[in-house]
């Protein structure tokens, strides 16, 4: 493992762990209801209306920070690998089923066994 490809995983990881977080001290939109009622957040710790813009620009720069590194992350592992030509379905072999007859060339089929004349 190279040294761009552990970077690239632990920041992968610590922004995974840093967009949870930030989602998670979000409030949701009917948290608003309470304010109305006299237990607004005025008294918090980013003011009123601060938490909110930055809380949700926080999670836009995780956000993207770790779809950077997914996207590094995937060229990387694509890289070590030798391209190659024609479809996925050309490298299969097609193999008869198990217990499959196959006809016998330029001869009818027999039965095993002689029919008898059904009565009338």
């Amino acid at each position: 493992m190279s040294i761009f490809h552990t970077f690239l995983t632990v920041m992968q990881v610590l922004s995974a762990i840093a967009v949870i977080v930030l989602v998670l001290l979000q409030h949701g939109k009917g948290a608003d209801m309470g304010a109305a009622f006299g237990s607004g957040s005025s008294g918090s710790l980013f003011g009123a209306s601060g938490s909110a813009n930055f809380l949700s620009r926080a999670t836009a720069f995780c956000a993207t920070i770790f779809l950077l590194c997914t996207l590094g992350l995937a060229f990387y592992a694509r890289a070590d690998v030798a391209p190659q030509s024609g479809g996925v379905m050309e490298a299969i072999e097609a193999v008869p089923a198990e217990g499959a007859a196959t006809p016998a060339e330029g001869k009818p089929a027999q039965p095993s066994t002689p029919v008898q004349e059904i009565p009338k």
